[in-house]
């Protein structure tokens, strides 16, 4: 029986923009992405730590190095800029590949920059 775990979360992330105009989603810039191996259209979790709101969305690609971490439409009146975040993604396993096993954690500064990756 396949199970739900945390596969990859990004910790405390600093929302720089909120974009009501949009389709929707969150945009995460690329480096992020991939240091927290968060594909393009997965679905996340993100948890407001200033407010307490968390809901679904999907990711979509933003500008390597760039810092952007910014929800669109719906998700823009669940944010403000400058809030902190919690980004998780999420995988199916099986108990066998449970043993021994962590999610990766992304840690940044509050520009978005990755600061350990555990």
């Amino acid at each position: 029986m396949l199970q739900e775990f945390i596969s990859s979360k990004i910790h405390r992330a600093t929302v720089t923009d909120a974009n009501l105009n949009y389709i929707g989603s969150i945009t995460i810039d690329e480096a992020l992405m991939e240091a927290s191996l968060i594909k393009e259209w997965q679905k996340v979790d993100i948890l407001d730590i200033n407010n307490g709101e968390r809901f679904h969305t999907y990711v979509i690609k933003g500008k390597r190095g760039s810092g952007e971490i910014c929800l669109n439409g719906a998700a823009a009146r669940k944010v403000q800029p400058a809030d902190k975040v919690i980004i998780i993604a999420y995988g199916l396993y099986n108990p066998d590949e449970m043993n021994n096993y962590r999610p990766r954690i992304v840690m940044v500064d509050d520009n978005n920059k990755v600061t350990s990756i555990q």
